[in-house]
This record gives C-alpha cells, structure tokens and sequence, in this order.
C-alpha cells in the first residue's frame, strides 16, 4: 500500500488522505483503491473535502483491510474487468453507515454488522450511503484459486446478504475487526495461522449457505470447529463447570475427539481454559477500578471454585502470588 506518509507496524500498514494535499485527496483515494482493491469509478458529493483512511494485514495469501471513508459510489464496469482482474472474492462487513451492493442478479441493503460477497469478475456498483457520518467497513479479500468451492458454486451468493447470527458467520465478524490489533503483535507463524482461519471462516460460512459443507477439505473444516470451539471457551469462562467434557458436548463431538482435535494445538483444551482463566484474572487485579473486588471473587469470577487452586496455577504462570500483583497496583 503506497503513500508518502504511510504508517507500518509490521504485516500492518496504515494510510490516510490527511497526508494528502486537499486537492489531491479524491484522486489519491480512487488510485489507491484500484491499486489495493480492484479498478473501479468513484464519485462522491464530498469530493473536494474528502476524507480516507485505511489499515491493511496483508497475510499470506489473502488480506483483510478496514476503511473509513466519506460517502461515495464506486462502480466497476466490463472496461474496468478488461484493464485488470485480479480474480479475487471480497467478504464485505459494514461496521458503521449503510452499503447498497448490486453485482450479477443480487441486491444487498446492508447495514451495521451486515456483510455480503462480491467478486472482481463481473460488474459492480457499491453505494456507501451517506447517513451523516463516515462509512466503515472491512473488507477480506480471498484470491479465486484459495477459496476451497470448486466451480464457481460461490458466485450464487454474489450480492446476497449473509447469515450473522450464527455458526462461521457469527465468528467471521469479530475475526475480521479485531484482526489488525492482533497481526500488530503476531509473528509469523501465528500471522500464517490467522489467515488461514479468516479463509476457512468463509468458506465454511459459503458452504453452510449453498448447503456444500460435505465438500470442503478436512483441513478446512478442522480450522473453522477449532475457531467455534475456541469462541465458546472465551464466552463461558465465567462458568465454573466449563470443562473438557462440557465444551465436547456443546459441539456434539466426544471428548476423545476434542481432544484429538487440539494434538496439534500448543496447548490442550484444559490447558486452554486455565490459561485464558488466567489472564482474565491477572488483568482484573491489576486494574485500580477493581481493587474493590476481593482476590477470591476475581478467582470465582472467572470460573476458580477453589481459592488454593487458583494461587497455586497463578504462582506457577506468573511467578508471584495474585497478593503480590495486588499489591502493585496504585
């Protein structure tokens, strides 16, 4: 991603239009859209005040990147296809304002929260609507040849608003904003491995919606229950009786299967749990908002029945007792 004054924090890169010339700013955006995105047309009533910025992860085969920008409308017509395709899909998520997507026979309206699927390869228009404020949103961009749907089943849902309530699509979403936070510090191979959760997400959440989920790969399909599963631990730490056993149930897999299911992983599922138990913990005793809280109500908080217990998993992770981390909060 190119600009003058651009802002790396490793695989992270980010831009904005306040290093441009006020003149200059419309113009710079619509270059650079075709350059990171794909070539289209842009018009917008804010174009000679217009205001941009955006933060790309660029991971190993695919990318996800969140724009701020002022409404517009960008359309791609066969003339932009002919001077380059990239053949990429883009799973789009509204954060913030309104999008109306058309492409092949599909209409999206979307709104906050919402995410739809378009492609490079057929033409589009995209009204970013303006309600007032900037348009937020983020966009995962997945080449052709990686997304595991052979046949081109995937350009049915082109334009089509896409379940988010449930199953990859309930997962796919927060991967998608807190993604830039989290390449900021991942090395390599943690970065390798969050982009291949975001792209076996989509594909499960495609799949799921085409009702093709036998067909993905193993592989595929291991990724996005590993990234369910571990959802679920964070969203039940708070429960004493979460365990092992209670996290196979919730998925309807034995426990012998779950735990063949982390051989792989760092760490096992227990192990997972405590730890994550753990860290919540340690950050509520280091918080001064929450000296209130006594030592054995943060443990029972987060899922420790037994007080001893915690002390000794805490001196063992942290070195110090949860007294001494207490004790250094001011």
């Amino acid at each position: 991603m190119a600009a003058k004054d651009a802002r790396a924090a490793g695989p992270v890169v980010a831009v904005d239009t306040d290093d441009i010339a006020v003149p200059d700013r419309f113009g710079w955006w619509n270059d650079m859209v075709g350059h990171e995105v794909m070539p289209v047309s842009i018009r917008s009533p804010h174009a000679d005040r217009f205001r941009g910025w955006v933060e790309a992860v660029g991971l190993s085969h695919s990318q996800v990147a969140a724009f701020d920008f002022s409404p517009m409308t960008a359309r791609r017509s066969p003339a932009h296809i002919r001077r380059g395709n990239p053949e990429d899909y883009f799973l789009l998520l509204v954060r913030e304002s309104a999008v109306r997507l058309e492409q092949a026979r599909g209409v999206a309206c979307l709104g906050p929260g919402d995410m739809a699927l378009f492609s490079s390869w057929r033409p589009l228009t995209c009204d970013f609507l303006d309600n007032g404020g900037p348009v937020r949103l983020t966009l995962l961009r997945i080449p052709l040849a990686l997304l595991p749907l052979a046949g081109g089943r995937a350009d049915r849902l082109l334009a089509e608003p896409l379940p988010i309530k449930s199953g990859s699509g309930a997962l796919l979403g927060p991967y998608l904003t807190s993604l830039p936070k989290a390449a900021r510090t991942a090395g390599p191979v943690e970065l390798a491995r969050l982009g291949a959760i975001g792209v076996d997400l989509a594909a499960s959440l495609l799949a799921a919606r085409i009702g093709d989920q036998h067909s993905l790969p193993a592989e595929t399909r291991r990724t996005a229950l590993l990234a369910g599963i571990s959802a679920f631990i964070d969203h039940h730490l708070t429960d004493p009786l979460l365990d092992p056993a209670a996290v196979a149930a919730h998925h309807h897999i034995s426990v012998r299967t779950l735990h063949q299911l982390f051989q792989g992983e760092p760490e096992s599922v227990a192990a997972t749990i405590r730890r994550r138990r753990l860290e919540r913990c340690h950050a509520d005793l280091t918080e001064p908002r929450l000296r209130h809280r006594t030592i054995g109500e943060t443990a029972l908080r987060w899922g420790f029945r037994h007080p001893a217990d915690f002390s000794r998993a805490f001196r063992r992770t942290y070195g110090v007792s949860p007294s001494e981390v207490r004790a250094t909060v001011r």
